[in-house]
């Protein structure tokens, strides 16, 4: 099995442990930003996706940055990724075009205010290639993710999207997908596995919904490195409490070790 772990200034997060357990920040405001991070840091995240296109002030770079440094200061040294989710790609309706959600991005990389982020591959080519150079420059690791929320593709596009994502450079892969039924799921994980014995960066993946839970508890068996649970607010389906997803990973981890 080849899981290929996620780094963060050269070391991998979680301590190498299979899967890091990523929780949303969905909060409008900075003071509700800072309240979700004070009941999930004692939860001992892996890692804090802030997901930026709930946030009010996501037109104000200053404020951003201000916001971002904010939530760091506050997570007792858990690291930040940063993702506005195109509503294209199941996020939040955002009062400002891509020109400024780009510079948005660039400068939270200028400014080294968090560690990561997070930007589709439905994106304008100039546009990935411009990010991937800026937190490049700045050593912000980068995923490049793909999400429907409709159905789950066929082995041969999810294969495509993770071989997309190694081609244009980026640090991580990441495809969401949801299942019609439970086959769905199994074609998700497959195609985790395939790429975990081919492409040479890190993988996030996941199957949403009821039914694709089990994807998040089970995934990184078939290499994704990753999986996102509720810390105080959900950002997708199917997301399970930080809780009970680290008791069964707990269970999970023991079995496959044994076996």
């Amino acid at each position: 099995m080849e899981t290929k772990l996620i780094t963060v200034n050269g070391k991998p997060l979680g301590g190498g442990a299979l899967p890091i357990i990523i929780t949303p920040l969905v909060g409008p405001t900075k003071a509700a930003l800072l309240d979700e991070v004070a009941a999930i840091v004692p939860k001992k995240p892996d890692l804090l996706e802030w997901r930026i296109d709930y946030f009010e002030g996501i037109g104000d770079a200053s404020l951003v940055i201000e916001t971002a440094l904010a939530v760091r200061s506050a997570s007792g040294g858990v690291p930040v990724l940063l993702t506005r989710r195109n509503a294209n790609e199941g996020g939040q309706p955002i009062p400002i075009a891509e020109p400024a959600v780009v510079a948005m991005y660039t400068a939270a990389c200028k400014a080294r205010c968090v560690e990561l982020i997070d930007y589709e591959l439905s994106n304008a080519p100039e546009d990935l290639q411009r990010l991937r150079a800026v937190s490049a420059e700045n050593g912000i690791t980068m995923i490049m993710s793909y999400h429907n929320f409709q159905l789950t593709p066929g082995p041969a596009v999810l294969d495509g999207k993770f071989l997309e994502a190694e081609r244009l450079g980026a640090d991580v892969a990441k495809v969401a997908v949801m299942p019609r039924d439970p086959q769905d799921v199994l074609t998700l994980l497959a195609a985790t596995y395939r790429a975990s014995q081919t492409i040479g960066v890190p993988l996030i993946t996941m199957s949403m919904g009821g039914v694709g839970s089990l994807s998040r508890v089970m995934g990184w068996v078939y290499g994704s490195a990753a999986t996102f649970a509720v810390g105080k607010s959900s950002s997708a389906p199917g997301q399970i409490a930080i809780e009970d997803l680290r008791a069964v990973l707990a269970t999970v981890r023991r079995a496959v070790a044994g076996g």
